[in-house]
C-alpha cells in the first residue's frame, strides 16, 4: 500500500510571519506522516506550540541546530530540509516549505498521481505550479525573476538531496553531506507534472516584518558581517516597500481552507502601495525592479505571450 510523508524545516518560523502550522495542516489529510525539522529559535518564537495546536498524531517533530558557518550561503537550509528527508518512511515524500501552501481541491489530484506513479521508476518527483503572492493576498509575481514550476514530491531514495538553498532537488551520488551548492556529479530529476499549484505565501507580512525576514534570510546567505556592515549603511529601513501592487497580475481565485485563520490576521493595507512608482522604494532593489529585468518581463508578458526567455528548469520533464 502506497505511503506518502510530508517533511519541512523551520526556525523562528511564526516570529518571523511563516504560516507553517497551516502548511503542514494543508496536506495532513492524504499524508501518512509530517516530519518537522524544528531549529533552535528564540525563546519568544512559539512555532512549537502552534505545530502542538494541531494536535495529529501524524506530526512528529526533531529538534536540530542551526550552524550557518559549517553550512554557509543558505545551505543550512538545504541541510534542514534533509534532516527532515531523512526521517521519512514513505514512498513519495511531499515537501513544503514553511510558507507553502496547498488547495485542499488538488488533494485527490495530487493522491491519485502519486500512485499512478508508484511503479514508474523512471519518474523521481512531481513537479508542480506556483502561485507566488505579493504584499497581499490579492496580487502576484509573475515576472521573469520567479519561477513558474518547482519539484515538490520526491521518492524516498537516499540519493535525492536537498540542493542549494533548499529551494529545490538533485541526485547526488556519494554526497558528503556538506556542499549543497555541489554543482559537478550532481543530476536533475526526471519529473512528471501534476496538475496542482503550490500556494507561495512568503512575501506577504506586515512591512516591518518583512523586513526582519529579509535580514534573517541575508544572515543565512551572505553572514552576520555583510548583514551588520548593510545595516551600517542603512540598507534595512524600518518598513519594507512592497511597490505599487495594482500594477502586479490579480489573483481571481479562492485560498486554501488551510489559511483560513492566518489570512484573517491582515491588517497592514494602510501601509501598502496601490499607487505611484511601479517598483519598489527599497534602498536595496528586488531583482525583479531592475531596469534589464523589468524590460524582459515586459516583453516576456506582451510580445512573447507569457514565455519565458532563458529559462532555468532544474528538472528534465517526462512526458507521463
Amino acid at each position: 500500500m502506497m505511503k506518502i510523508s510530508g517533511f519541512t524545516m523551520g526556525k523562528n518560523a511564526h516570529k518571523l510571519y511563516y504560516p507553517l502550522r497551516h502548511a503542514v495542516e494543508s496536506i495532513l489529510p492524504i499524508v501518512d506522516e509530517f516530519v518537522v525539522a524544528l531549529g533552535d529559535s528564540d525563546p519568544d518564537d512559539t512555532t512549537r506550540e502552534e505545530l502542538e495546536k494541531i494536535g495529529n498524531d501524524k506530526v512528529r517533530i526533531i529538534d536540530t541546530v542551526w550552524d550557518i558557518e559549517k553550512y554557509p550561503q543558505g545551505m543550512e537550509h538545504a541541510h534542514q530540509t534533509d534532516i527532515a528527508r531523512e526521517h521519512c518512511s514513505g514512498d513519495w515524500l511531499f515537501y513544503l516549505q514553511s510558507d507553502e501552501v496547498v488547495h485542499e481541491k488538488y488533494l485527490p489530484v495530487i493522491k491519485e498521481r502519486c500512485e499512478e506513479l508508484l511503479d514508474d521508476q523512471d519518474v523521481e518527483g512531481l513537479l508542480f505550479n506556483y502561485h507566488h503572492f505579493w504584499g497581499d493576498y490579492d496580487h502576484l509575481q509573475d515576472n521573469h525573476c520567479w519561477y513558474r514550476k518547482e519539484i515538490r514530491i520526491i521518492r524516498n531514495d537516499p540519493e535525492i538531496h536537498s540542493w542549494e538553498s533548499a529551494q529545490s532537488f538533485r541526485r547526488i551520488p556519494g554526497f558528503d553531506g556538506l556542499n549543497y551548492r555541489r554543482q559537478e556529479e550532481t543530476y536533475k530529476l526526471k519529473v512528471a507534472e501534476v496538475d496542482a499549484w503550490i500556494y507561495h505565501y512568503g512575501w506577504v507580512r506586515p512591512p516591518d516584518v518583512m523586513q526582519n525576514k529579509i535580514r534573517a534570510l541575508s544572515t543565512n546567505h551572505e553572514g552576520e558581517e555583510a548583514v551588520l556592515r548593510k545595516v551600517r549603511q542603512k540598507k534595512y529601513p524600518s518598513h519594507f516597500d512592497f511597490g505599487n501592487l495594482s500594477r502586479l497580475t490579480r489573483f481571481k481565485g479562492t485560498h486554501p481552507k488551510a489559511m483560513k485563520p492566518w489570512i484573517e490576521r491582515f491588517n497592514w493595507k494602510d501601509q501598502l502601495r496601490y499607487s505611484g512608482p511601479s517598483e519598489s522604494l527599497n534602498p536595496e532593489k528586488m531583482k525583479h525592479d531592475l531596469p534589464g529585468y523589468r524590460f524582459i518581463s515586459w516583453i516576456e508578458k506582451h510580445v512573447l505571450f507569457n514565455s519565458r526567455l532563458g529559462e532555468f528548469k532544474n528538472y528534465r520533464l517526462l512526458k507521463r
